[in-house]
């Protein structure tokens, strides 16, 4: 088991709390975890990516960094509002702070 989930359904990175750890821990297996996917070819990039899911500051850059290069554009998930809020874009469809479903 790891400290911390990263699976991609479709266009929506799901992400998670795994075992309990501190977030140097949790930072190094979130890195790993995406460094294989990217060779599985499973982050292999496109328009938009979503990211679903809770996170501590520190994991969330980490994963904003690691996908911000490969995708367009990124939503994060905003329970609130219930919808995805465009964090990263560098895809002119997108605006920041636009919402999607």
């Amino acid at each position: 088991m790891t400290t911390y989930n990263i699976e991609l359904e479709g266009d929506v990175l799901k992400v998670g709390f795994g075992e309990p750890a501190q977030n140097d821990q949790i930072v190094r297996d979130a890195t790993a975890r995406l460094e294989q996917m990217s060779k599985l070819g499973q982050l292999s990039g496109g328009p938009l990516l979503k990211i679903n899911g809770p996170a501590s500051l520190p994991v969330a850059c980490v994963v904003a960094h690691k996908v911000c290069h490969l995708y367009g554009a990124v939503g994060v998930f905003d329970p609130k509002l219930g919808k995805y809020v465009i964090a990263i874009t560098h895809n002119p469809t997108y605006k920041l702070g636009d919402l999607i479903d």
